[in-house]
């Protein structure tokens, strides 16, 4: 999880005029590959921007929202809990998967976005010559 908050720290202290993604496709090198469809980068940083909250928050505020009515002592008492190591693996091992891939397309981005800031310098050096 560290990982992923440095990722996301690096990407919005670097990526200071996120226009620039505007119109840039993911390269497939570090990138996680695109879920519906081919989103640019622009449309990616937007997301990963969106997403950082929910993941500092983590679960404890969909917590606070369950229905009432439902009570831990009747779940344990209708043997809910026969299960339950299994289940948390199964859901500690899906979150470290996403947040891994959520890690990729954080620092694809930021590097993708570091390669145009160099191609505009670079363009800007050629020009003035």
């Amino acid at each position: 999880m560290e990982q992923y908050f440095s990722a996301t720290r690096k990407m919005e202290r670097e990526v200071m005029f996120p226009s620039l993604l505007r119109g840039v496709f993911p390269q497939q090198e570090g990138a996680a590959p695109a879920t519906g469809g081919r989103a640019d980068l622009y449309e990616r940083y937007q997301l990963l921007k969106a997403i950082k909250p929910v993941v500092e928050k983590g679960l404890a505020s969909v917590a606070d929202q369950s229905p009432p009515g439902t009570d831990a002592d009747t779940a344990l008492d209708e043997g809910a809990d026969s299960n339950l190591e299994e289940r948390l693996s199964h859901h500690v091992n899906g979150l470290q998967q996403v947040l891994t891939d959520l890690t990729k397309n954080t620092k694809a981005l930021t590097r993708r976005y570091s390669q145009i800031l160099e191609q505009i310098s670079l363009s800007e050096d050629q020009s003035s010559s």
